[in-house]
């Protein structure tokens, strides 16, 4: 994602120099789909998502005006150590992404899940400055590898156990200097991918007595089971047509969601030919393949239905997971006891677990040396 221009002091003036506005659909044009970005700074509760926009002059998510400078959100490498030192550690937060390079077909770039991780960053900055006057956000870098991803050209493939360690180690370099409240984003659901991240949060939590939570585990695969499902339609402000249905039914990788994401955040970044692409839905026999999209079906490396994107469909999903993110996110603030840790079903699966492989060895070398000594 292209940094935006900065102002004095680290604060944030977010814009993409290349990206061009596109047409606003006649839905976001009424006023039904709330924008994530307008007025945020300063907004009420009552004026965040699911409430229609309150001026037609307001900018759109889509298409606006760049956003000023806010004192409370800071990017983290912009500040010097006395400035950094200077914050009130009880009223701040670090918010950073880890999420891969990884190919996302021949119409998105491999920097997609990063990208629409680090849009995601700023629109939660905005959400907690609004919610939580105060508090100062320090957005940090990125981590730009991951764990279980499509291997292409581009794609930064690394181990989980890599992955851990490094996200462990980046929260508890900020857990040691002080910094209480620390949440991960990350755009990319690769199971041991988004295990790695909780077991990383899970262990700096513990070690240090702070709070660090990974976003992407209580809310990307509920995203993608369809479980925020009945939310869609009151966003669009209108019914699902059966085409837009089937399209979201298997959708998993550079499909409509992600498209339509990144028709929001860099739709100078998307081929234009994405609407031409047929769907491809694959098996879960057909899935246990390596890199199964990649040698399968049309092996452009997508998986869904890219065509049925659109920048409207964008605001609906942006909208959707920055809701159900806060609710998540607001116990990190709120809560007085361990309920504001939460994770996903994946992190329950021990065959998913980064010390998994090393548990196994160990077993199976006990197993062996107790066969050698019962036969010798």
């Amino acid at each position: 994602m292209t940094q935006g221009a900065v102002g004095s002091a680290g604060k944030v003036t977010y814009k993409h120099p290349h990206s061009q506005p596109a047409k606003m659909s006649s839905n976001i044009r009424s006023g039904r789909v709330e924008s994530i970005r307008d007025g945020i700074e300063g907004a009420s509760v009552s004026q965040l998502p699911l409430q229609p926009r309150q001026s037609a002059q307001e900018p759109s998510l889509i298409n606006q005006k760049p956003l000023e400078a806010c004192d409370a959100i800071l990017r983290l490498a912009e500040l010097s150590y006395a400035r950094l030192r200077s914050l009130d550690r009880s009223k701040t937060v670090v918010i950073f992404s880890a999420s891969p390079l990884e190919e996302h077909g021949a119409h998105l770039p491999v920097g997609t899940d990063l990208f629409e991780a680090e849009f995601f960053s700023e629109m939660l900055a905005r959400r907690i400055v609004a919610e939580k006057p105060g508090w100062t956000v320090l957005l940090g870098p990125s981590l730009p590898f991951g764990a279980s991803a499509f291997d292409e050209a581009g794609t930064l493939l690394v181990r989980a156990r890599t992955v851990r360690n490094a996200v462990l180690d980046y929260g508890a370099a900020l857990a040691r200097h002080g910094f209480r409240t620390i949440l991960v984003t990350n755009a990319h659901a690769g199971p041991r991918h988004v295990v790695a991240l909780e077991e990383a949060a899970s262990a700096v939590s513990k070690r240090y007595s702070i709070r660090m939570l990974s976003l992407s585990g209580p809310v990307l695969w509920k995203f993608l089971r369809g479980k925020f499902s009945d939310r869609i339609e009151p966003l669009l402000g209108r019914s699902l047509t059966p085409e837009e249905r089937a399209a979201i039914q298997g959708d998993a990788h550079a499909g409509l969601w992600e498209t339509a994401l990144l028709l929001c955040a860099r739709p100078d970044l998307v081929d234009p030919n994405y609407s031409t692409l047929s769907p491809q839905r694959f098996t879960l026999f057909e899935a246990a393949r390596y890199n199964y999209p990649l040698r399968l079906g049309n092996r452009q490396g997508y998986i869904g239905s890219p065509a049925a994107a659109s920048q409207e469909f964008g605001e609906v999903a942006a909208t959707l997971l920055l809701d159900a993110a806060w609710e998540v996110a607001q116990r990190v603030f709120d809560a007085r006891d361990r309920s504001w840790w939460q994770t996903s079903f994946l992190y329950k699966i021990p065959l998913l677990r980064t010390g998994f492989p090393y548990a196994a060895g160990a077993v199976a070398l006990l197993i062996a040396l107790l066969l050698i000594w019962h036969f010798l």
